[in-house]
């Protein structure tokens, strides 16, 4: 309808029409500035990857023996009290310690071999086309791509060189000799470590925040989201969706009708990225965020 048509019918009613509220748009890698001085960062689960990626990586390894039916319903305790009663600080460290703990002794080049594994069986086939041609646009761009996750570093720097990104920032858990010790290096890559990582990598690399994107589909990811001058929500679950729309941040969903009620649970939200335990949980208790 036209503003005049508009006009019109509103003097015959006697109302006044509100303007129409248009969507917020992105703005297209192809219209940004060109070159490395601009970057764009990609959340991993679920807007890359339809689900948790680390989930099926964990499960690879549960078959291979790294941990046994036990350490599953330990962890499954914890995450019904979460679902319950929400968040608990001495619940979370409990399970970070526990999922450490079933690395320590591994080898990280099994891990690796694991990894590459089921990127080609699984995560090849779960990658979202929507979200992989906006990260071609972006290369195409000549702008640095990098993933940002607190999927380890084994599997996201893997889907990283798998995409033809320029890298990815990840949660790394220490190794000696090739053998992991249980504990981190740093901090789990979550909320606001994003943010905090990212910026210090813009610091480094000459990256513009101003002039950058950020991707996401959940509130872990509002704080990165925050730091650039374009930010998008991709595929959001209910709380990112109401926030973006507050906020004004473009939405774009990828998952067209494959989109369910249920959303595949990420450590990330839940636990602040235990990387193995919780996206085990997941699948045995098969709930939603």
């Amino acid at each position: 309808m036209t503003g005049s048509s508009e006009s019109t019918d509103a003097s015959l009613t006697g109302t006044t029409l509100a303007p129409a509220v248009s969507k917020p748009s992105l703005l297209s890698p192809s219209a940004a500035p060109q070159g490395a001085s601009v970057a764009a960062f990609f959340d991993v689960d679920n807007t890359i990857i339809r689900g948790a990626s680390s989930f099926h990586l964990a499960k690879a390894l549960y078959r291979r023996g790294f941990f046994g039916t036990r350490d599953i319903l330990a962890f499954a305790v914890k995450q019904g009290r979460y679902l319950l009663f929400g968040e608990n600080d001495g619940d979370i460290a409990d399970v970070r310690s526990r999922a450490l703990g079933l690395m320590k002794g591994h080898s990280v080049a099994e891990v690796i071999a694991v990894g590459e594994e089921v990127y080609d069986q699984v995560l090849a086939n779960r990658i979202y086309e929507g979200t992989k041609r906006l990260l071609d646009q972006h290369l195409s761009a000549g702008h640095q791509v990098w993933l940002i996750t607190a999927t380890p570093a084994e599997a996201g720097e893997l889907i990283a060189r798998r995409l033809g990104a320029t890298g990815a920032l990840c949660t790394r858990v220490e190794s000696v000799d090739g053998f992991y010790t249980g504990r981190l290096e740093g901090e789990m890559m979550h909320g606001k470590s994003k943010a905090t990582s990212a910026g210090a990598l813009a610091e480094s690399h000459g990256i513009d925040l101003t002039e950058s994107f950020a991707y996401g589909d959940s509130t872990n990811d509002i704080p990165l989201l925050n730091l650039v001058g374009n930010p998008c929500a991709i595929n959001p679950d209910s709380r990112m969706r109401k926030h973006a729309q507050t906020v004004g941040w473009p939405i774009r969903d990828f998952r067209g009708k494959r989109r369910v009620a249920r959303r595949s649970l990420t450590t990330a939200s839940m636990t602040g990225g235990l990387w193995v335990a919780v996206l085990v949980i997941k699948r045995l208790l098969s709930r939603s965020k």
